[in-house]
Protein backbone atom coordinates (compact mmCIF):
# COMPACT_ATOMS: atom_id res chain seq x y z
CA UNK A 1 0.00 0.00 0.00
CA UNK A 2 1.19 3.37 -0.87
CA UNK A 3 1.19 6.25 1.28
CA UNK A 4 -1.60 8.93 1.01
CA UNK A 5 -0.85 12.20 -1.51
CA UNK A 6 -3.03 15.66 -0.80
CA UNK A 7 -5.36 15.33 -3.63
CA UNK A 8 -4.75 19.06 -4.43
CA UNK A 9 -1.31 18.22 -4.55
CA UNK A 10 -1.43 15.01 -7.36
CA UNK A 11 -4.38 17.50 -8.90
CA UNK A 12 -1.31 20.04 -9.50
CA UNK A 13 0.65 20.22 -13.17
CA UNK A 14 4.48 19.44 -13.07
CA UNK A 15 6.70 22.13 -13.15
CA UNK A 16 6.54 23.15 -16.84
CA UNK A 17 10.33 24.02 -17.08
CA UNK A 18 11.63 21.06 -15.50
CA UNK A 19 9.47 18.81 -17.94
CA UNK A 20 10.79 20.98 -20.64
CA UNK A 21 14.16 20.07 -19.76
CA UNK A 22 13.08 16.37 -19.91
CA UNK A 23 12.76 16.87 -23.56
CA UNK A 24 16.35 17.01 -24.34
CA UNK A 25 17.85 13.38 -22.36
CA UNK A 26 18.68 11.74 -25.18
CA UNK A 27 19.24 14.53 -27.56
CA UNK A 28 21.86 15.03 -29.56
CA UNK A 29 22.02 18.50 -31.43
CA UNK A 30 24.18 18.89 -34.60
CA UNK A 31 27.70 20.64 -34.37
CA UNK A 32 26.46 23.14 -36.39
CA UNK A 33 23.15 23.73 -34.64
CA UNK A 34 23.58 23.66 -31.12
CA UNK A 35 20.31 24.45 -28.32
CA UNK A 36 18.80 27.85 -28.29
CA UNK A 37 17.48 27.25 -25.06
CA UNK A 38 14.45 30.13 -24.42
CA UNK A 39 12.42 28.37 -21.94
CA UNK A 40 13.66 30.22 -19.11
CA UNK A 41 13.60 33.33 -18.15
CA UNK A 42 16.47 33.89 -15.88
CA UNK A 43 20.09 35.13 -15.83
CA UNK A 44 22.58 32.71 -16.65
CA UNK A 45 25.94 34.55 -16.47
CA UNK A 46 27.50 36.01 -12.96
CA UNK A 47 26.53 38.90 -11.07
CA UNK A 48 28.84 41.58 -11.50
CA UNK A 49 32.33 40.98 -9.84
CA UNK A 50 32.31 43.93 -7.55
CA UNK A 51 28.68 42.30 -5.91
CA UNK A 52 30.62 39.16 -6.25
CA UNK A 53 33.31 40.64 -4.05
CA UNK A 54 30.90 42.04 -1.43
CA UNK A 55 28.98 38.83 -0.82
CA UNK A 56 32.94 37.00 -0.94
CA UNK A 57 33.55 39.92 1.93
CA UNK A 58 30.50 39.23 3.95
CA UNK A 59 30.84 35.71 4.23
CA UNK A 60 34.38 35.82 5.35
CA UNK A 61 33.87 38.48 7.76
CA UNK A 62 30.58 39.24 8.76
CA UNK A 63 29.49 36.30 11.07
CA UNK A 64 26.14 37.65 10.80
CA UNK A 65 25.61 36.22 7.51
CA UNK A 66 25.80 32.64 8.47
CA UNK A 67 22.92 32.77 11.22
CA UNK A 68 19.47 32.88 11.17
CA UNK A 69 18.19 36.87 10.59
CA UNK A 70 15.17 38.46 11.55
CA UNK A 71 11.96 36.50 10.06
CA UNK A 72 10.87 39.39 7.64
CA UNK A 73 14.44 40.62 6.62
CA UNK A 74 17.28 42.89 7.38
CA UNK A 75 16.13 46.26 8.74
CA UNK A 76 18.50 47.74 6.32
CA UNK A 77 17.75 46.31 3.19
CA UNK A 78 13.79 46.66 4.05
CA UNK A 79 14.63 50.45 5.14
CA UNK A 80 16.29 50.57 1.35
CA UNK A 81 13.25 49.07 -0.74
CA UNK A 82 10.99 51.86 1.56
CA UNK A 83 12.96 54.47 0.51
CA UNK A 84 13.72 53.96 -3.07
CA UNK A 85 10.35 52.44 -4.04
CA UNK A 86 8.81 56.35 -1.99
CA UNK A 87 10.92 58.29 -4.62
CA UNK A 88 10.40 56.06 -8.25
CA UNK A 89 6.75 56.08 -7.37
CA UNK A 90 5.93 59.27 -5.79
CA UNK A 91 4.10 57.61 -2.75
CA UNK A 92 4.83 56.99 1.30
CA UNK A 93 6.47 53.39 1.56
CA UNK A 94 7.27 52.88 5.73
CA UNK A 95 10.23 50.38 6.48
CA UNK A 96 7.42 47.80 8.21
CA UNK A 97 5.39 47.91 4.71
CA UNK A 98 8.10 45.85 3.61
CA UNK A 99 9.14 42.13 3.71
CA UNK A 100 11.83 40.39 2.43
CA UNK A 101 11.23 36.32 0.84
CA UNK A 102 13.02 33.78 -0.46
CA UNK A 103 12.77 34.92 -3.98
CA UNK A 104 9.07 36.38 -5.26
CA UNK A 105 7.63 32.84 -5.95
CA UNK A 106 7.77 32.89 -2.13
CA UNK A 107 6.36 36.23 -1.67
CA UNK A 108 3.58 35.18 -4.04
CA UNK A 109 2.80 32.25 -1.84
CA UNK A 110 3.08 33.72 1.31
CA UNK A 111 0.95 37.28 0.36
CA UNK A 112 -1.94 34.10 -1.21
CA UNK A 113 -1.61 32.47 2.01
CA UNK A 114 -2.74 35.25 4.03
CA UNK A 115 -5.56 36.19 1.45
CA UNK A 116 -7.64 32.51 0.52
CA UNK A 117 -7.98 29.26 1.58
CA UNK A 118 -9.61 25.84 0.10
CA UNK A 119 -12.78 27.08 -2.15
CA UNK A 120 -12.04 30.41 -2.53
CA UNK A 121 -11.26 31.83 -5.86
CA UNK A 122 -8.38 34.73 -7.34
CA UNK A 123 -8.54 36.07 -10.35
CA UNK A 124 -5.94 36.09 -13.04
CA UNK A 125 -5.29 37.19 -16.15
CA UNK A 126 -4.81 34.43 -19.04
CA UNK A 127 -2.26 33.71 -20.47
CA UNK A 128 -1.12 33.56 -16.52
CA UNK A 129 2.36 33.00 -14.86
CA UNK A 130 2.26 28.86 -14.41
CA UNK A 131 3.36 29.03 -10.55
CA UNK A 132 1.17 30.92 -9.71
CA UNK A 133 -1.32 28.59 -10.95
CA UNK A 134 0.27 26.11 -9.51
CA UNK A 135 0.90 27.23 -5.93
CA UNK A 136 -3.01 27.66 -5.99
CA UNK A 137 -4.10 24.78 -7.09
CA UNK A 138 -1.74 23.33 -4.30
CA UNK A 139 -3.95 25.36 -1.77
CA UNK A 140 -7.49 23.74 -3.22
CA UNK A 141 -7.90 28.31 -4.17
CA UNK A 142 -9.73 28.09 -7.64
CA UNK A 143 -7.94 30.01 -10.17
CA UNK A 144 -10.37 31.72 -12.21
CA UNK A 145 -9.00 32.58 -15.54
CA UNK A 146 -9.33 36.47 -16.89
CA UNK A 147 -8.84 35.88 -20.60
CA UNK A 148 -7.07 39.17 -21.96
CA UNK A 149 -7.48 40.92 -25.64
CA UNK A 150 -5.59 42.61 -28.06
CA UNK A 151 -2.42 43.19 -26.90
CA UNK A 152 -2.59 40.66 -23.42
CA UNK A 153 -3.92 43.57 -21.48
CA UNK A 154 -6.54 42.60 -19.07
CA UNK A 155 -9.49 44.37 -18.87
CA UNK A 156 -10.91 45.47 -14.94
CA UNK A 157 -14.72 45.90 -16.46
CA UNK A 158 -14.44 41.90 -17.54
CA UNK A 159 -12.74 40.77 -13.81
CA UNK A 160 -15.78 42.67 -12.61
CA UNK A 161 -18.20 39.99 -13.94
CA UNK A 162 -16.29 37.49 -12.88
CA UNK A 163 -16.30 38.09 -8.97
CA UNK A 164 -18.38 36.07 -6.96
CA UNK A 165 -18.41 35.85 -2.66
CA UNK A 166 -15.77 33.18 -2.82
CA UNK A 167 -13.28 36.37 -4.79
CA UNK A 168 -10.51 37.27 -2.70
CA UNK A 169 -7.69 38.36 -4.86
CA UNK A 170 -7.06 40.35 -8.49
CA UNK A 171 -3.63 39.30 -9.93
CA UNK A 172 -1.77 40.87 -12.23
CA UNK A 173 2.17 40.61 -13.49
CA UNK A 174 3.60 43.68 -15.39
CA UNK A 175 5.76 43.65 -17.06
CA UNK A 176 3.78 40.58 -18.20
CA UNK A 177 5.24 36.97 -17.83
CA UNK A 178 4.37 34.94 -20.32
CA UNK A 179 3.15 38.04 -22.33
CA UNK A 180 5.34 40.81 -21.92
CA UNK A 181 2.89 43.27 -22.25
CA UNK A 182 3.68 46.67 -20.11
CA UNK A 183 0.07 47.47 -18.47
CA UNK A 184 -1.11 50.55 -19.36
CA UNK A 185 -0.73 53.08 -16.12
CA UNK A 186 -4.64 53.42 -16.43
CA UNK A 187 -5.29 49.73 -16.32
CA UNK A 188 -3.83 49.63 -12.91
CA UNK A 189 -5.79 52.03 -11.61
CA UNK A 190 -9.00 50.39 -12.83
CA UNK A 191 -7.97 47.10 -11.40
CA UNK A 192 -6.95 49.11 -8.13
CA UNK A 193 -10.44 50.75 -8.12
CA UNK A 194 -12.53 47.80 -8.88
CA UNK A 195 -10.66 45.99 -5.96
CA UNK A 196 -11.12 48.67 -3.29
CA UNK A 197 -14.72 48.87 -4.34
CA UNK A 198 -15.30 45.28 -4.23
CA UNK A 199 -13.23 44.50 -0.74
CA UNK A 200 -10.53 42.54 -2.45
CA UNK A 201 -6.73 42.49 -2.32
CA UNK A 202 -4.48 43.64 -5.60
CA UNK A 203 -1.84 41.98 -5.95
CA UNK A 204 0.95 43.13 -8.16
CA UNK A 205 4.32 41.51 -9.43
CA UNK A 206 6.69 43.31 -10.79
CA UNK A 207 9.08 41.10 -10.78
CA UNK A 208 10.80 42.61 -14.52
CA UNK A 209 9.86 46.17 -13.59
CA UNK A 210 13.52 46.90 -14.15
CA UNK A 211 13.23 46.14 -17.80
CA UNK A 212 10.30 47.99 -18.90
CA UNK A 213 11.00 49.78 -21.76
CA UNK A 214 8.84 52.98 -19.76
CA UNK A 215 10.42 56.12 -18.23
CA UNK A 216 9.14 57.14 -14.86
CA UNK A 217 6.75 55.33 -12.54
CA UNK A 218 4.64 52.56 -14.57
CA UNK A 219 1.51 53.56 -12.40
CA UNK A 220 0.65 55.74 -10.02
CA UNK A 221 -0.71 52.96 -7.00
CA UNK A 222 1.62 54.03 -4.34
CA UNK A 223 1.05 58.12 -4.53
CA UNK A 224 -2.60 56.75 -3.17
CA UNK A 225 -2.28 57.93 0.37
CA UNK A 226 -4.73 54.98 1.16
CA UNK A 227 -2.55 52.33 -0.96
CA UNK A 228 -2.41 50.27 2.12
CA UNK A 229 -5.70 48.71 2.10
CA UNK A 230 -5.68 47.42 -0.93
CA UNK A 231 -2.70 46.92 -2.96
CA UNK A 232 0.17 44.11 -2.05
CA UNK A 233 3.26 44.49 -3.95
CA UNK A 234 5.33 41.71 -4.91
CA UNK A 235 9.20 42.33 -6.57
CA UNK A 236 12.29 40.19 -7.19
CA UNK A 237 15.90 41.11 -7.18
CA UNK A 238 16.84 37.63 -9.05
CA UNK A 239 16.76 39.74 -12.51
CA UNK A 240 18.50 42.63 -11.95
CA UNK A 241 21.47 41.70 -10.13
CA UNK A 242 21.45 38.18 -11.36
CA UNK A 243 20.84 36.99 -8.09
CA UNK A 244 18.74 33.84 -9.40
CA UNK A 245 20.42 31.62 -6.65
CA UNK A 246 20.34 33.67 -3.94
CA UNK A 247 16.48 33.84 -3.88
CA UNK A 248 15.77 37.08 -2.64
CA UNK A 249 12.23 38.42 -3.39
CA UNK A 250 10.16 41.11 -1.49
CA UNK A 251 6.48 41.82 -0.10
CA UNK A 252 5.27 45.61 0.21
CA UNK A 253 2.37 45.69 1.89
CA UNK A 254 0.18 46.95 5.39
CA UNK A 255 1.88 46.02 8.47
CA UNK A 256 -0.97 44.46 9.27
CA UNK A 257 -0.86 42.20 6.50
CA UNK A 258 2.84 41.45 7.03
CA UNK A 259 1.66 41.07 10.25
CA UNK A 260 0.23 37.71 8.61
CA UNK A 261 2.78 36.62 6.51
CA UNK A 262 5.45 36.86 8.95
CA UNK A 263 3.98 33.39 10.06
CA UNK A 264 4.04 32.31 7.27
CA UNK A 265 7.57 33.00 6.39
CA UNK A 266 8.48 31.74 9.94
CA UNK A 267 7.01 28.56 9.42
CA UNK A 268 8.63 27.77 5.81
CA UNK A 269 11.61 29.95 5.98
CA UNK A 270 12.21 31.10 9.13
CA UNK A 271 14.70 34.00 7.47
CA UNK A 272 15.26 35.22 3.66
CA UNK A 273 18.93 33.96 2.77
CA UNK A 274 21.07 36.15 4.25
CA UNK A 275 24.20 36.75 1.84
CA UNK A 276 21.33 37.26 -0.78
CA UNK A 277 19.95 40.46 1.60
CA UNK A 278 23.32 41.53 1.41
CA UNK A 279 24.06 41.43 -2.47
CA UNK A 280 20.69 42.86 -3.09
CA UNK A 281 21.11 45.91 -0.65
CA UNK A 282 24.68 46.54 -1.89
CA UNK A 283 23.24 46.22 -5.39
CA UNK A 284 20.20 49.03 -4.58
CA UNK A 285 22.98 50.97 -3.00
CA UNK A 286 25.52 50.59 -6.01
CA UNK A 287 24.47 49.20 -9.07
CA UNK A 288 21.94 51.61 -10.47
CA UNK A 289 24.08 52.61 -13.43
CA UNK A 290 24.67 49.15 -14.20
CA UNK A 291 20.98 48.06 -13.92
CA UNK A 292 20.57 50.90 -16.42
CA UNK A 293 23.00 49.36 -18.87
CA UNK A 294 21.36 45.82 -18.45
CA UNK A 295 18.14 47.31 -18.83
CA UNK A 296 18.90 48.75 -22.23
CA UNK A 297 21.02 45.40 -23.34
CA UNK A 298 17.02 44.12 -23.37
CA UNK A 299 15.43 46.31 -24.62
CA UNK A 300 17.64 46.11 -27.95
CA UNK A 301 16.89 42.33 -27.67
CA UNK A 302 13.11 42.88 -27.23
CA UNK A 303 13.77 45.30 -30.16
CA UNK A 304 15.42 42.55 -32.12
CA UNK A 305 12.77 40.17 -31.61
CA UNK A 306 9.78 42.43 -33.05
CA UNK A 307 11.49 42.98 -35.96
CA UNK A 308 12.37 39.29 -36.72
CA UNK A 309 8.30 38.66 -36.11
CA UNK A 310 7.20 40.94 -38.76
CA UNK A 311 9.62 39.59 -40.98
CA UNK A 312 8.25 36.10 -39.85
CA UNK A 313 5.26 35.07 -42.64
CA UNK A 314 2.58 33.72 -41.00
CA UNK A 315 3.69 34.18 -37.02
CA UNK A 316 2.22 36.68 -34.98
CA UNK A 317 3.40 38.65 -31.98
CA UNK A 318 1.09 38.70 -29.51
CA UNK A 319 3.37 40.51 -26.99
CA UNK A 320 7.02 41.46 -26.52
CA UNK A 321 8.35 43.22 -23.38
CA UNK A 322 10.66 42.85 -20.59
CA UNK A 323 12.11 39.15 -21.06
CA UNK A 324 9.34 37.30 -23.16
CA UNK A 325 7.88 37.23 -26.10
CA UNK A 326 4.34 35.51 -27.01
CA UNK A 327 3.24 34.18 -30.14
CA UNK A 328 1.02 32.54 -32.68
CA UNK A 329 2.59 29.96 -34.93
CA UNK A 330 1.73 28.87 -38.07
CA UNK A 331 1.12 25.20 -37.69
CA UNK A 332 -1.57 22.51 -37.69
CA UNK A 333 0.91 20.95 -34.38
CA UNK A 334 -1.18 21.90 -31.62
CA UNK A 335 1.74 23.85 -29.55
CA UNK A 336 2.59 21.09 -26.90
CA UNK A 337 3.59 18.97 -29.66
CA UNK A 338 5.35 21.53 -31.67
CA UNK A 339 7.10 22.20 -29.08
CA UNK A 340 8.84 18.92 -29.03
CA UNK A 341 9.00 19.09 -32.60
CA UNK A 342 10.99 22.31 -32.22
CA UNK A 343 13.90 20.35 -30.25
CA UNK A 344 14.35 18.04 -32.79
CA UNK A 345 14.00 19.91 -35.85
CA UNK A 346 15.57 23.18 -34.81
CA UNK A 347 17.39 22.63 -31.64
CA UNK A 348 14.79 24.99 -30.07
CA UNK A 349 13.69 24.55 -26.56
CA UNK A 350 10.70 26.92 -25.70
CA UNK A 351 7.36 26.32 -24.04
CA UNK A 352 3.70 25.59 -25.65
CA UNK A 353 1.04 28.20 -24.74
CA UNK A 354 -0.81 24.94 -23.16
CA UNK A 355 1.55 25.52 -20.01
CA UNK A 356 0.11 29.31 -19.32
CA UNK A 357 -3.49 28.51 -19.85
CA UNK A 358 -6.78 26.52 -18.74
CA UNK A 359 -6.81 22.70 -19.79
CA UNK A 360 -8.30 22.63 -23.21
CA UNK A 361 -8.19 26.31 -23.97
CA UNK A 362 -8.12 26.50 -27.76
CA UNK A 363 -6.11 29.63 -27.64
CA UNK A 364 -3.10 27.90 -25.79
CA UNK A 365 -2.97 25.58 -29.01
CA UNK A 366 -1.21 27.81 -30.90
CA UNK A 367 0.81 29.63 -28.94
CA UNK A 368 4.33 29.66 -27.50
CA UNK A 369 6.32 31.71 -25.10
CA UNK A 370 9.67 32.58 -25.79
CA UNK A 371 12.17 33.94 -23.20
CA UNK A 372 14.99 35.57 -25.12
CA UNK A 373 16.84 37.69 -22.72
CA UNK A 374 19.46 35.27 -22.25
CA UNK A 375 20.34 34.98 -26.40
CA UNK A 376 22.16 38.06 -27.23
CA UNK A 377 21.89 39.48 -30.92
CA UNK A 378 24.00 36.54 -33.01
CA UNK A 379 21.89 33.89 -31.05
CA UNK A 380 18.38 36.24 -32.07
CA UNK A 381 19.38 36.06 -35.84
CA UNK A 382 20.25 32.10 -36.12
CA UNK A 383 17.03 32.28 -33.94
CA UNK A 384 15.17 33.56 -36.39
CA UNK A 385 17.00 32.03 -39.10
CA UNK A 386 16.09 28.35 -37.74
CA UNK A 387 12.32 29.11 -37.35
CA UNK A 388 12.78 30.65 -41.44
CA UNK A 389 13.71 27.12 -42.60
CA UNK A 390 11.35 25.34 -40.60
CA UNK A 391 10.07 22.54 -42.09
CA UNK A 392 7.67 20.38 -40.08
Amino acid sequence: MSTPINPAMAATDLPPVMEARRWLDGVVFPADRPLINVSQAAPTELPPLPLRKALAEAALNDPAAHLYGPVLGLPALRAEIAQQWSVAYAGNIQENQVAITQGCNQAFAAALSTLAGAGDEVIIPTPWYFNHKMWLDMQAVRAVPLVCGPGLVPKASDAAALITPRTRALVLVSPNNPGGAEYPAQTLSDFMALARERGLALVVDETYRDFDSRTGAPHPLFSDPQWADTLIHLYSFSKAYRLTGHRVGAIVASESRLVQVEKFLDTVAICPNQLGQIGALWGMQNLAQWVAGERAEILSRRSAMIRGFKGLNDWTLLGCGAYFAYVEHPYALPSDQLAKALVQKASILTLPGTMFQPAGAEAAKRQLRIAFANIDSVGITEFFRRLHSLSL
